[in-house]
């Protein structure tokens, strides 16, 4: 599968070089942020995300526990085995864009997940929205809402994801 998949992108670079579209051929064949790991970062548990190597789309990848465990091991685990180059963590903002209790608490998750992964670049989003924007996107796609919380938090992760790639073409 993964044979047919780089034979598929191969194909489309060399077919975006022969009718020079620079732009689209140069996102598909830059891989200076991506992959990208999108985190939505909740009290219960922290929704993940990642982009393709492209930066082309983002798809949920796991829900984490932020209970009594520390995340944080898991999450240097996902990004690991992904070998993702960009961390994209959703900052909930407040309607007048200023940060309030939920942004510090984000900010002091994001400080340990940046001590943990010093490597990576670690880049925040307004989230605004995105959990709602997430649930309305699993309606449309007939799940009913008592099936949701088992994955609302990736579909926001995706969302976060979504927001930065369209300001990040």
């Amino acid at each position: 599968m993964k044979h047919i998949v780089t034979k598929y992108f191969v194909t489309q670079i060399i077919f975006l070089k022969k009718f020079q579209l620079p732009t689209l051929t140069a996102r598909m064949t830059s891989n200076t942020q991506h992959p990208a790991l999108g985190i939505d970062c909740g009290d219960a548990r922290i929704g993940i995300a990642a982009t393709d190597e492209f930066g082309i789309m983002a798809h949920p990848v796991e829900t984490v526990p932020n209970d009594y465990r520390d995340p944080i091991p898991r999450i240097r685990d996902i990004a690991k085995l992904r070998k993702v180059k960009t961390l994209i963590v959703g900052l909930p903002l407040r309607l007048d864009g200023t940060e309030g209790d939920s942004a510090i608490k984000v900010r002091s998750f994001a400080k340990r997940l940046a001590t943990a992964l010093p490597e990576l670049p670690m880049i925040f989003v307004d989230e605004s929205y995105t959990t709602m924007t997430a649930a309305q996107k699993l309606r449309e796609a007939g799940r009913k809402s008592h099936q949701h919380k088992a994955i609302i938090d990736q579909v926001a992760a995706v969302e976060i994801l979504n927001l930065w790639m369209e300001e990040n073409p």
